[in-house]
């Protein structure tokens, strides 16, 4: 469930991202299967198999289905984290799980360091989360804090 929520956030704000949508712009068998059309229902189907399958957070984590996560995202993981705040607590609780690792690729974390980013943000929890109530801006803060502090994450921060 986790898989098709984080595929369906990617999706929505992908839509936010000026620069490169996460996974690259032919991320998905949605894009496979429609690839050459144009109009609103070609790209409502195409975004509605991405969504739904959960296919691009699958094709950005293994290299495959069209997707590549060597382009720079602009909005820098703002949206997801916004949307999936609660997931990404909880993953970033136990240090692992695809919304902490969806949120990795947003920001543009390299598949070799996805565990550093796990790893710190993990050991990082109360930094991260100081109270019940801290919200997604203030989530987004501490972690570029934190990540800026670490010589392996510190080049994904701009």
């Amino acid at each position: 469930m986790k898989k098709l929520m984080a595929g369906a956030v990617l999706l929505a704000v992908s839509s936010a991202a000026s620069a490169v949508a996460p996974g690259g712009p032919n991320c998905g068998w949605g894009n496979m299967l429609f690839e050459g059309k144009s109009g609103t229902g070609a790209h409502f189907l195409a975004s509605t198999t991405n969504g739904t399958s959960g296919n691009n957070t699958f094709g950005m984590t293994s290299g495959t289905n069209g997707c590549s996560v060597s382009g720079t995202l602009t909005y820098g993981g703002r949206a997801m984290i916004n949307a999936m705040l609660n997931e990404f607590t909880e993953d970033v609780a136990v240090g692992q799980g695809d919304t902490l690792t969806a949120v990795a690729v947003a920001l543009g974390v390299e598949k070799e360091d996805r565990a550093a980013f796990a790893q710190v943000t993990h050991e990082n929890f109360g930094v991260l989360f100081p109270n019940e109530n801290v919200t997604a801006d203030e989530v987004i803060a501490n972690l570029e804090t934190l990540m800026l502090a670490d010589a392996r994450l510190a080049k994904y921060v701009a």
